[in-house]
Order: C-alpha cells, then structure tokens, then sequence
C-alpha cells in the first residue's frame, strides 16, 4: 500500500510538471556554414528566487586538439574536469570574461579541475594550440538546454508559472540576444514555443594567448 501511495503521488507530480520545448533556427552569413547547434537556452522563475544547487561534475575533454564539448552550460558552483586526452601537452586558461583561470602546463593523461563559482560566459582556449575554443556558461539557474544540430531543444521539469526565457550563441550579436529575452507562461504539460531565429557571424573572434599576445606563426607541426 505504501509503494502504491508513493506511485500515485510521483505521478500526480509530474502531471503538474511542464516541458517547454521548440527550435531556434540560425541563420549563417556563409554558405560554407549550416545547422543550428550549441544555443544555449534558460528559463529563471520570475517573482520567485530559487535555490539552484550546483550540478555534478562535469568534464570538457582536450582531444585531437580540440575541446569536447564545444559549448557546456551548467549551473554555478559546478565542478568542471580538463582531462588531457591528446598525446601532447596542453595550457589551458581563460581570461575573457566569466571565470579567469591558467591550469599551466600539463601532459597526456592528466587533468585539471575549475569550480564555475560565479554566473557568466567563460571563453576558454589553449596557450599552445589557438585553434581550440570552448564556451562555458554558468547559470543561476537548473533549467537549460542546447540546441541539436537541427535547432531543436527542450526543458522539462518545470512547475507551471511564468519564467523569463533567454538564449545565447557564440556567433549572435549581442544586441539581438538581449532582443530575444521575454516572458513566458508555462502551464502543466506540454509547452510548444515559436521558432526562434538568429543571425550568424560564423567566424570565430580572433582572441591573444593568456599573456596577451599574438601566437607564434611558426609552431611546429609536432604540436
């Protein structure tokens, strides 16, 4: 009878939970780039200050000179795991916004941790290797999601109520990010949002290494 009671009572909770879900559909400069992957989008409860406990470990892996995943958003106070899985060394650092952090200098096999204590967008890069970029953002916040290659995301374990909604792309002007935030009203069950559009600069920023520098033009190819 006890289980019986436990059952019925998680099923009455989640009939009264909501699911948002929809598509952002990115628009790109260059015919060379298609899909709409890796937007980030968050729901905050409005009138309502939540509690938001950081999430568990995370890991950002350095493979074939490249991070992976390529954008990671998590809640603050989250732990986040560099693993080296190259057979070379890496100097992983992030100086432009968010959380600044220099793990230094370390080989093949080791790691490095970094806790996300503050809300914010991290932009994080190799002192060796300028061709790897990765994005960490750090939300205030449990409900997020990142957008599938076709542009499709969802959210679910809402409690009905309304909630601001707001999104972000690593190639999307600012000014049409902050255009996008707006209120929603998400109601018990399902919750189809409008398909939202963005424009794409597609080419990454040119960014300097951690001290400030330009990159050797005459790295060897062993690295």
């Amino acid at each position: 009878m006890q289980l019986l009671a436990f059952l019925v009572l998680a099923g009455s909770l989640l009939a009264q939970e909501g699911t948002v879900h929809g598509t952002v559909n990115v628009v790109h400069r260059s015919r060379n780039d298609s899909g709409s992957a890796n937007v980030v989008l968050w729901l905050t409860a409005i009138g309502t200050k939540e509690n938001v406990p950081a999430g568990p470990s995370a890991r950002l892996l350095q493979r074939d000179k490249g991070f992976v995943p390529h954008v990671l958003p998590v809640t603050v106070g989250t732990m986040i795991e560099f693993p080296n899985q190259d057979p070379f060394f890496h100097d992983v650092f992030s100086i432009y916004h968010g959380k600044p952090f220099d793990l230094g200098l370390y080989e093949s096999g080791a790691m490095r941790k970094v806790r996300f204590s503050q809300p914010g967008v991290s932009y994080i890069f190799c002192n060796i290797h300028p061709q790897m970029s990765a994005v960490v953002i750090a939300l205030s916040t449990p409900y997020f999601a990142t957008t599938a290659k076709n542009g499709t995301y969802r959210i679910s374990h809402l409690s009905p109520g309304s909630y601001r909604l707001e999104i972000w792309d690593e190639f999307a002007s600012d000014s049409e990010l902050a255009s996008l935030t707006h209120a929603i009203a998400v109601k018990a069950g399902d919750n189809s949002l409008d398909t939202i559009t963005l424009h794409a600069a597609d080419a990454p920023a040119e960014h300097l290494n951690k001290y400030g520098e330009p990159y050797p033009a005459d790295k060897p190819s062993s690295y």
